[in-house]
Protein backbone atom coordinates (compact mmCIF):
# COMPACT_ATOMS: atom_id res chain seq x y z
CA UNK A 1 0.00 0.00 0.00
CA UNK A 2 1.29 3.46 -0.85
CA UNK A 3 2.37 5.90 1.81
CA UNK A 4 0.24 9.03 2.19
CA UNK A 5 1.52 12.18 0.49
CA UNK A 6 2.66 14.88 2.91
CA UNK A 7 1.23 18.37 2.64
CA UNK A 8 3.24 20.89 0.64
CA UNK A 9 4.89 23.43 2.94
CA UNK A 10 3.80 27.05 2.59
CA UNK A 11 6.54 29.58 1.87
CA UNK A 12 6.53 32.63 4.11
CA UNK A 13 8.60 35.75 4.57
CA UNK A 14 11.95 36.04 2.83
CA UNK A 15 11.67 32.59 1.24
CA UNK A 16 8.36 33.55 -0.39
CA UNK A 17 9.77 36.86 -1.65
CA UNK A 18 12.83 35.13 -3.20
CA UNK A 19 10.64 32.46 -4.80
CA UNK A 20 8.34 35.04 -6.41
CA UNK A 21 11.33 37.06 -7.60
CA UNK A 22 12.91 33.93 -9.11
CA UNK A 23 9.68 32.92 -10.87
CA UNK A 24 9.22 36.41 -12.35
CA UNK A 25 12.77 36.56 -13.73
CA UNK A 26 12.91 36.03 -17.49
CA UNK A 27 15.40 33.38 -18.50
CA UNK A 28 17.37 34.01 -21.70
CA UNK A 29 18.08 31.07 -23.97
CA UNK A 30 20.70 31.25 -26.71
CA UNK A 31 19.62 30.39 -30.24
CA UNK A 32 21.99 27.39 -30.24
CA UNK A 33 20.45 25.97 -27.04
CA UNK A 34 16.96 26.56 -28.42
CA UNK A 35 17.86 24.78 -31.68
CA UNK A 36 19.27 21.77 -29.77
CA UNK A 37 16.27 21.65 -27.41
CA UNK A 38 13.80 21.66 -30.31
CA UNK A 39 15.80 19.04 -32.22
CA UNK A 40 15.82 16.79 -29.14
CA UNK A 41 12.09 17.34 -28.68
CA UNK A 42 11.34 16.42 -32.29
CA UNK A 43 13.49 13.29 -32.00
CA UNK A 44 11.78 12.19 -28.78
CA UNK A 45 8.33 12.83 -30.23
CA UNK A 46 9.18 10.87 -33.40
CA UNK A 47 10.16 7.91 -31.21
CA UNK A 48 7.17 8.09 -28.85
CA UNK A 49 4.31 8.93 -31.19
CA UNK A 50 2.81 6.15 -33.27
CA UNK A 51 2.52 7.15 -36.91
Amino acid sequence: MARPIKETPVLEGEDARRFIEHMNTTRVESSEKKRRRLANYKLAMSILVNK
